[in-house]
Formats: structure tokens, sequence, C-alpha cells
């Protein structure tokens, strides 16, 4: 795709006004940012899922923001047109918003385009801070892993009336702060469609739905090489690829031509 015109805030807001899917995938080095953006990933999210597949960790919970900021500059790197999203790991913004503040500008500093923070209520002031001194933020609901064991493990969110309500409070309150992406993590499709109609920003789902405005997986689980059990939403895109390349172009194609995923299949 050399041809191909750097993503950039105002074309992902522009993508979800006109129903254009957005494909996100993990990613957490350079050769990978440089293959991810050659096969037409429209963003790339540094997660701190990097605590994972790449540390060896079983939650999310000790990865460091100096490890995020590592990351994060060997994306940036390898980047030419993608967006980047960085996440914000655990107590990197909880304590303070000028904490929330060093954490975010430290990621900016190394290449992130956009910051990632999870939960609702309490961080809505956080975005607004953040956004009023020109730091894009992405909301993430739903299950968020950060405070998986609060949440009782890796459970679907938002099932029952009173859940559901409170998870669309919480995305209508981070919009109007000024969050500009939402990822919602595990909810149930129908869900997550109404919030995608509803809000004026990008919802990306990852088990949310077809719905969505658009995607994302990590990118060690639809290349069928993360240990152990995966969860239903994950697809395997190494089955009948002939190259990792080709497995994330294929990715890209069936997210943007809206046959992944599939709500029997792929969804709550």
């Amino acid at each position: 795709m050399t041809d191909r015109k750097p993503v950039t805030l105002h074309r992902l807001l522009d993508m979800h006004a006109q129903g254009d899917k957005i494909a996100m995938l993990t990613c957490y080095d350079a050769a990978f940012a440089t293959l991810q953006d050659e096969a037409g990933v429209d963003v790339l999210l540094v997660g701190d899922s990097l605590g994972n597949v790449i540390q060896g960790e079983t939650t999310t919970v000790p990865v460091s923001l100096e490890s995020m900021v590592y990351h994060t500059r060997c994306v940036a790197r390898g980047r030419k047109h993608a967006w980047i999203v960085a996440d914000l790991p655990f107590d990197s913004y909880h304590g303070s918003i000028e904490e929330a503040w060093k954490s975010a500008a430290a990621l900016f500093k190394a290449g992130a385009h956009m910051v990632k923070l999870e939960g609702g209520g309490w961080t809505a002031p956080v975005v607004r801070f953040l956004v009023e001194r020109g730091i894009p933020v992405c909301a993430h609901l739903g299950l968020t892993p950060q405070t998986v064991t609060m949440l009782g493990g890796f459970k679907v969110q938002g099932r029952d009336d009173a859940a559901a309500v409170l998870l669309k409070r919480h995305a209508l309150e981070l919009a109007q702060a000024g969050a500009q992406m939402l990822v919602l993590e595990m909810v149930p499709a129908a869900l997550a469609a109404e919030l995608t109609q509803t809000l004026n920003i990008p919802v990306i789902g990852i088990g949310a739905g077809a719905e969505c405005s658009g995607q994302v997986l990590v990118m060690h689980d639809m290349l069928n090489v993360t240990p152990g059990r995966r969860p239903r939403f994950v697809k395997n895109f190494m089955a009948g690829s002939v190259s990792v390349q080709d497995a994330i172009a294929r990715y890209v194609l069936e997210v943007k031509a809206k046959t992944f995923p599939q709500n029997d299949i792929h969804s709550y």
C-alpha cells in the first residue's frame, strides 16, 4: 500500500460516521509495526497485553510505564501510516490527575498518537484533563483486564439490565468528557451495537459483536501463537494463510468486509 495516506484522528472519526470498518491490532515492536502497516492495519495498539504475550505474566497488572514507553517507541519507529494508541498501564493514572498527565505525556513523547485507559466513572475527569491539554484519549469499558480480579475473572460484562445501564452511562460520560474512541471488550453484541449507533466516536469491539465501528485482537492470538486456550472471540487467521503478513492482511480484509467477527461464533 505505497499510496496509502497516514491515518489521522479525523479520518477515524469519518470512518465511524460513514460506516467504514476500522482494523486495529496489538503491536509491540518495529518489525511487526512495519508489517502491519503494509498490510493495511489502521490502528496499532501498543497494549499492556505485552505483559501476557511478551513478558509471560498472568495479568497485565505488573506492566510498568517504562515498558510501555519502550515498546511504544519501538512501534513508532516501524510505523509509517497507521495511528498508534498506547495503553496507560495499571497504577500510572490512578493516583492523581497530575500522575495521569505525566504518564500520558511520556507515551506521547515516545510516539503514541493517543493513549488508552480503562474504566468508567472516576476516569471521566482524567479524560477531560488530558484532552484539554492536547492528548487524545481512547476509553476502555466492559471487561477491563487491569481490574479483572474485581470483575470476578474473564466474564462478559453488561449482561443484566443494571450492568448495561451503568456501562451506557459510563460510555456517554467518557464521550462527553472528550474521549475520541472507545474499546468495548466482552460485552453483548446488542449492547455494543446500541452504543455504536448512539456515540459519535468510533467504538472498537473485542468480543463485542460485528456492529462496532471496528475490531481489535491481540496479534499473538490471531496468529495462533498464544499458549493455552483462547477466548471465544478470537479467530485463527494463520489457518489457510501462507505467511504472517498474509494472515494479517486477511484479518484486515475480513474486518472491512464485515465477515469478521460473526455474531453467532465470535460474540456474546
